[in-house]
């Protein structure tokens, strides 16, 4: 299984969120190797879509930046002197 790049404290604490939706949405008590299980299979299988969005997502944030910065200097120009 890979290793995923959280503390010790971040993957308690998702482990501790995965094991309290499976008990409230499905009544199922989910031991925690389960779903420790559980999370490096969403991880391996589906973690790099979501990690991928969050590029694209950035890459937007930073490509309207740009435009506003573009905008800004455009105002920045002087018509030569006649």
């Amino acid at each position: 299984m890979p290793k995923l790049d959280f503390s010790e404290e971040d993957q308690a604490a998702i482990v501790a969120q995965v094991r309290d939706y499976f008990l409230t949405e499905f009544e199922l008590d989910v031991g925690r190797f389960e779903a420790e299980a559980m999370l490096e299979f969403f991880a391996k299988e589906i973690g790099a879509h979501f990690y991928n969005r969050g590029l694209y997502d950035a890459q937007a944030v930073i490509t309207n930046q740009i435009e506003v910065i573009n905008d800004a200097i455009y105002q920045l120009e002087q018509t030569p002197g006649k």
